[in-house]
């Protein structure tokens, strides 16, 4: 027998050295899946809650990228499966939308968007895990066919009488007149109270309780800009505008005595001898604001409800009083004496004038060349009534108390 050959018919009494590392390499392995699986087990199938995604889900109406979205009832933002936590809504402006939600899972604007305007929505919801859901959306409003805008008095940049309010005529009568005045501002510095009233359904105008100081920087901000002023039909402006308040200029024009007398920042500088109206044919009362200079301007009694009694086609130093037709103004067809004597006009104040307006001597002419649009003419002892606030730029024939309250 050759050394190093088994014995034959002899058995093997244990493993080799390599299949015995194998076979515990194998136990330590299974012990080891074994272990893992049955944790596992325990947690349910490894699933973690808080890593899963949020099933509130959030919803914007309209989609992303709309156009011509209607300016009432289109918006809405609500989550299927949870609440909202945070909507909000911005114009193209970085201005806040206000909105209300009801239930916890409804968003919906409290009032009308504006049309012709891009809005931007970022809303966020969380489920019952308080697990969050965001959303983001972009829009557009439709452009509207009919359309209005205010024409508004004064001027940018002018410097006028201490009597001008902010007077807005607009182009199309108004239904919704909170939501049209909500879009225009007016301030002041020095700051004073200043309160806006409607006359009628087409003019807002807004003063301040007394007379402006001297000096008195006025801001007129206009932004009508989609806003619905009448079912339909939407604004179109966006002004920002100011003016000066100049000298303090106030006349009182005395009927009975005849005379006016001009006060300038508290102190008279001149007596004026008129004629007021005559019989039939009374001035009114009241604190009346000029409104309009013409230096010349033609008369006709058939546009105030006079017929053909008068047609004066050159009328010099003419200065409108009231929308009816009442004027302050030079008059060079009535005598001399005329004046500071005796009442003969159609309800305008003459003042002595020459034929052209051309002698600046004349009291017409100085009081033209010294009178600014916004200064105060007030009538009193006059057998007329008192001039209506709306009867031109007349505003301060009503109180402050009754301004305010918008009856």
């Amino acid at each position: 027998m050759q050394q190093g050959q088994p014995v034959p018919g002899a058995r093997r009494t244990g493993p080799s050295r390599s299949g015995g590392v194998l076979a515990l390499l194998l136990s330590a392995l299974l012990i080891l899946v074994t272990a893992c699986g049955g944790s596992e087990d325990k947690k349910g199938g490894g699933t973690d809650p808080d890593k899963q995604p949020s099933q509130a889900g959030v919803t914007i109406t309209p989609k992303d990228g709309a156009k011509d979205v209607a300016t009432d009832g289109a918006l809405k933002v609500s989550s299927s499966r949870g609440r909202l936590t945070s909507v909000k809504v911005q114009d193209d402006k970085g201005n806040p939308v206000e909105g209300k939600v009801t239930g916890g899972s409804v968003w919906q604007p409290v009032g009308k968007l504006r049309a012709a305007t891009t809005y931007k929505v970022d809303a966020v919801a969380v489920d019952d895990q308080l697990r969050e859901s965001a959303r983001h959306a972009t829009f557009t409003t439709l452009v509207p066919e009919n359309t209005f805008v205010g024409r508004y008095t004064p001027e940018d940049g002018q410097t006028v009488g201490v009597g001008m309010p902010v007077s807005i005529n607009f182009t199309r009568g108004i239904t919704d007149p909170e939501r049209v005045q909500q879009g225009i501002k007016v301030t002041a510095e020095p700051s004073v109270p200043i309160a806006g009233r409607w006359f009628g359904n087409d003019r807002l105008d807004f003063r301040p309780e007394k007379y402006w100081k001297p000096g008195t920087k006025v801001t007129l901000d206009i932004d009508l800009k989609g806003v619905e002023g009448r079912p339909g039909v939407y604004g179109t402006q966006t002004k920002h505008i100011s003016f000066t308040i100049g000298r303090s200029q106030v006349s009182t024009v005395d009927v009975r005595a005849k005379e006016m007398s001009v006060v300038r920042d508290g102190k008279k500088i001149k007596t004026i001898p008129v004629t007021a109206g005559g019989p039939g044919t009374e001035t009114y009362n009241g604190q009346m604001v000029i409104s309009e200079k013409h230096e010349v301007t033609r008369m006709n009694g058939e546009t105030v409800g006079f017929g053909g009694e008068y047609d004066i086609a050159d009328v010099p130093h003419a200065m409108r009083l009231s929308t009816s037709g009442t004027f302050i103004h030079g008059n060079y067809w009535s005598g001399r004496s005329t004046f500071g004597s005796r009442n003969a006009s159609h309800g305008c104040i003459g003042l002595y004038d020459q034929r052209g307006g051309g002698d600046s001597s004349t009291p017409a002419a100085w009081f033209y060349a010294n009178s600014l649009i916004g200064d105060v003419v007030t009538v009193k002892n006059s057998h007329d009534e008192t001039i209506a606030p709306e009867n031109g730029l007349n505003v301060w024939n009503m109180s402050w108390e009754k301004w305010r309250s918008g009856r």
